[in-house]
């Protein structure tokens, strides 16, 4: 009874998941999307800077 006796995996084993085409992004409007995630992070950053405890 060792490990070999269990090659057998689940129906999900051998896919990948998949996006919906309402939620995918067009490999043109890629930069434009990442450029909008990276402003986020920049103005979350500069908030955190700003608050001082008193």
């Amino acid at each position: 009874m060792g490990k070999d006796e269990h090659k057998t995996g689940g129906n999900n084993a051998s896919s990948l998941p998949q996006t919906p085409k309402n939620q995918k992004i067009k490999p043109k409007d890629m930069q434009e999307e990442i450029a909008k995630e990276f402003a986020e992070l920049r103005q979350d950053r500069r908030k955190k800077k700003q608050v001082r405890w008193p």
